[in-house]
């Protein structure tokens, strides 16, 4: 897969010709309504002829596979696919192994280096014996090259049935999926939350659900009702207990504590509290994680910031998302929603004290919309980076793109008149996310929220790395 970016005066099909690649894939790949309209600064994701395919209408597993000269256990096995019939139109594909023409003067050692593999696998993929005795005019079958390993987490806010079909869609690239929420409340129960059709799509696509616990409480997160849990212990183990109670008859495998607006006394308080949550829920085999406030450094002030304590959290739970986003809030100016530069602040602090396979960086699906010159008090509209593409092509205007922030945004001004600014997340920002993440050796990354289409993703992600599955 590669990254285009759409110039003045391009056509898809000049794009398609310059690399090598099949139209209908490109505008299967990107689900381009309009091929015709591309938008000057548009990113596009090229898939690779011989070496990825994007599934289309009619298609199956054993098609595919029988098309590509592989199994079709073997192509599903490379991408994380645990039920064949769970393959859908505009999913790109990785396969297993690419042709390769032996040329003249080329050895298994230059082939090998050129494609990022080693020559052990080649051999063992074409039953070489004696590495010399390759010939021009030979077609050698080489492995899709290897790649890291991560662990990615998904919340979603839509436990409905259309919640639950996309978390069949995308389900392949989850490791955890995470039910957006249940709130404690001030007796030591917890809310009910009819997510089944998520559960089930977790079940199926063998994704690993955790249950969310908030202090979220008629609109907010509530620093009195989080204050009235960590201050009594009797209530803990009264939480515990019913949380426990859900998770088994849902059949969660893990717990996902996001306390925000914490009280600055209640640290030493939110933290024995994590410790008896892991004390009982670690010999059921569970795992505990949180979601922290992005902190630069550990001194950072604030109601968000000051309870999370990232070095004694980091030694406690298995594993913490830091919440690497919102720089672009709604209620702010508008700039990047996940700053590159901004989100390396966090993990330049965050490594420091905790370790890097305990920590999940935060990653937006979504973008923003302020109406401009911004007027404080004014709230931005959430969109969908596809819908900003859309935005952008309607009024006319080309995508540009901040490489301090490493994000894309764009500005029109709509029919009454009024100025627009829009910042979004494409697959060049994604790219950007991704590469800092194995910089910085991370256990993974978790998406904040399901829901706004983004096809654009789950091709650079794939590219990136192999996605864990428990």
């Amino acid at each position: 897969m590669q990254i285009h970016v759409v110039g003045r005066g391009e056509s898809l099909w000049q794009i398609a010709r310059n690399y090598g690649a099949d139209l209908n894939q490109i505008i299967l790949a990107n689900e381009l309504q309009n091929p015709n309209m591309l938008v000057v600064g548009q990113s596009l994701v090229i898939p690779e002829l011989n070496r990825e395919y994007v599934v289309q209408a009619g298609d199956n597993l054993w098609a595919i596979a029988n098309r590509f000269g592989v199994s079709a256990e073997e192509l599903a096995a490379v991408n994380n696919i645990s039920n064949p019939a769970l393959i859908f139109v505009g999913d790109m594909l990785e396969l297993p192994y690419s042709n390769h023409l032996v040329q003249a003067g080329e050895t298994l050692w230059t082939i090998a280096r050129n494609y990022g593999v080693t020559v052990n696998r080649i051999q063992q993929a074409n039953n070489i014996t004696n590495p010399s005795f390759i010939y021009p005019g030979q077609t050698l079958r080489i492995p899709a090259a290897l790649k890291p390993i991560t662990e990615i987490n998904a919340y979603s806010t839509q436990i409905n049935e259309q919640g639950g079909q996309e978390v069949l869609t995308v389900g392949r690239h989850l490791t955890y999926l995470s039910p957006f929420m249940y709130s404690i409340t001030a007796d030591g129960s917890i809310t009910e939350m009819q997510e089944y059709p998520l559960l089930e799509a977790s079940r199926a696509t063998n994704t690993s659900p955790l249950l969310v616990i908030t202090n979220f409480q008629e609109g907010g997160f509530n620093s009195d009702l989080a204050a009235a849990i960590l201050r009594n212990p009797d209530l803990q183990d009264t939480l515990i207990t019913n949380i426990l109670e859900e998770i088994r008859t849902k059949g969660y495998t893990g717990l996902n504590i996001d306390f925000e607006y914490v009280y600055p006394e209640d640290r030493e308080n939110y933290n024995n509290f994590l410790r008896r949550v892991v004390g009982r829920l670690h010999p059921e085999g569970l795992s505990v994680s949180t979601a922290l406030a992005p902190k630069e450094t550990g001194e950072q002030e604030g109601l968000l910031y000051e309870a999370h304590d990232y070095a004694a959290q980091g030694e406690i739970v298995d594993f913490i998302i830091l919440m690497t986003y919102e720089w672009g809030w709604a209620g702010g100016r508008p700039r990047a929603i996940a700053p590159i530069n901004k989100v390396r602040d966090v993990l330049d602090y965050a490594i420091t004290v905790i370790p890097r396979n305990k920590i999940v960086m935060g990653i937006p699906l979504y973008g923003r919309d302020w109406e401009i010159p911004w007027v404080e008090g004014t709230l931005a509209r959430t969109i969908s980076p596809q819908e900003a593409v859309e935005l952008a092509g309607r009024y006319g205007v080309a995508i540009q793109y901040d490489n301090t922030s490493q994000a894309p945004f764009f500005r029109y001004v709509d029919e009454e008149g009024q100025g627009h600014e829009v910042w979004f997340e494409d697959a060049r920002s994604m790219q950007a996310k991704y590469d800092t993440m194995k910089e910085y050796g991370l256990r993974g990354g978790s998406y904040w929220v399901l829901g706004n289409p983004f096809p654009q993703n789950w091709p650079v992600l794939q590219d990136n790395f192999r996605v864990r599955k428990w």
